[in-house]
């Protein structure tokens, strides 16, 4: 027997297979770009799925403390946006909490406005790297001032130039900030990325009336636009069906049907890596929504094979490799290489990742760039560590269904920064034995 587990918490049973219909809370990344420019807009806008999570609500909080009006009603968040002109030095430091993407998108808002504001974190976000952000804001004409390239993170507003940006890693975050101060700088902002990232920002400025220019892996934005108020509806989020789909994937017998999921073609690497696993993979689009294409996805198992993940595949793939390992529980091996990245998220979570997989009974090894898990007979079971990351939580959660004997995922409360119901809903796809 297990001892009784703390609040924090969780314990998952082995189960055969999981079956349901479901829908996935609202997109996170959407939901914090949508946020940010109804914010920074002249108007009233209305986000109907916005993201539960606790990330998405850092990004109204700290909106809020800059003196933006936000109400919420019946899952809908109305932001009463009076453009960035409007925006005022807040009382105190602005918390973004867990949130990587909230502080660094803020810093690229705030970077072109008139007064200084100071961004801070919890423990884990005060840990993560920011230079890559400060580096081009600064060289844009921004006055960044951080402790050794970690937040608290004080922004010192000033006038900006634009700047021609060719990053040496690519990051989605780095690109957006760099984007949202040049709509503020003088000239044309431009940012060639080594690899394609997700687009989310390119499809919302689009979406809130920004025009911006698209040719190969070069995005560009002219300054001085301004966005305009928008009635828009968040996609589900692919990165928390992904915990599903691989489940589904990787349990004899399952079937999942997914609904209403954000089907950006820069997000859904993840069904090429299942469908070389070995599983059955239908997407349907159903609807575009603001520029996001959304439909239908239906998994189910069939048998596993080995995946490896190179290098030009992590980009895309970055927020699904915690699941995307959880394959490997039930059989299989799967292997990734160039995802260093990893060591700089929510934990660093390729030793987490290993870490914990080990504790649960799981053949697995590190590598400076990524790890390796093996599948074999079903896992012990045990005790893994989520380490306050909500993605290695639902990681290990859903690995745990292939063992032997209940097991306990400490740090469960953790999904709460990006899928509060998540458990509730493992609950209720776990079909009868």
């Amino acid at each position: 027997m297990l001892p009784m587990p703390p609040a924090s918490a969780a314990t998952v049973s082995p189960a055969r297979r999981l079956r349901g219909r479901i829908r996935v809370p609202g997109d996170k990344s959407i939901s914090h770009r949508y946020a940010l420019l109804a914010a920074a807009a002249a108007g009233q806008s209305r986000l109907s799925n916005y993201a539960p999570g606790a990330d998405c609500q850092s990004t109204l909080s700290c909106l809020q403390a800059l003196g933006t009006e936000i109400r919420h009603q019946a899952g809908v968040i109305t932001i009463q946006g009076r453009g960035l002109d409007a925006w005022r030095s807040p009382a105190g430091p602005l918390d973004a909490g867990n949130s990587g993407t909230a502080m660094r998108m803020l810093m690229g808002l705030l970077s072109g406005r008139p007064f200084t504001a100071t961004l801070v974190g919890d423990e884990s976000l005060s840990g993560r790297p920011m230079r890559r952000v400060i580096e081009p804001l600064t060289r844009m004409g921004g006055r960044i001032d951080s402790v050794d390239g970690h937040a608290p993170i004080t922004v010192n507003g000033a006038p900006l130039h634009a700047i021609a940006y060719e990053p040496a890693i690519p990051s989605a975050q780095v690109k957006s900030a760099i984007l949202l101060a040049g709509l503020q700088a003088s000239g044309t902002t431009s940012v060639t990325e080594p690899a394609q990232t997700r687009d989310h920002t390119e499809r919302a400025f689009a979406a809130f009336g920004i025009s911006v220019g698209l040719t190969g892996l070069t995005v560009s934005v002219e300054g001085g636009q301004r966005a305009e108020a928008r009635d828009l509806a968040v996609p589900g989020d692919f990165s928390s069906a992904a915990f599903w789909m691989v489940a589904a994937a990787a349990l004899p017998g399952s079937r999942v049907v997914l609904d209403e999921v954000g089907l950006n073609p820069t997000r859904i690497g993840l069904v090429d890596v299942l469908r070389r696993y070995g599983a059955r993979v239908e997407i349907e689009e159903t609807a575009s929504v603001a520029g996001e294409p959304v439909g239908t996805i239906t998994v189910e198992a069939d048998h596993a094979r080995s995946v490896e993940i190179s290098p030009a595949e992590v980009p895309v793939l970055i927020d699904e490799l915690p699941a995307i390992a959880a394959l490997a529980a039930n059989g299989g091996e799967v292997s990734v290489r160039g995802a260093g990245e990893l060591r700089v998220k929510e934990s660093d979570r390729i030793a987490a990742l290993v870490a914990g997989f080990r504790a649960l009974g799981i053949d697995a090894d590190e590598r400076p760039d990524g790890f390796v898990v093996r599948g074999s007979a079903a896992p012990a079971g045990g005790v893994a560590d989520a380490r306050g990351d909500h993605r290695m939580a639902m990681a290990f959660a859903i690995a745990a269904l292939a063992a032997e004997r209940p097991s306990r995922v400490e740090g469960a409360d953790s999904v709460a920064i990006s899928y509060p119901g998540f458990f509730e809903t493992l609950a209720s796809l776990v079909a009868p034995a």
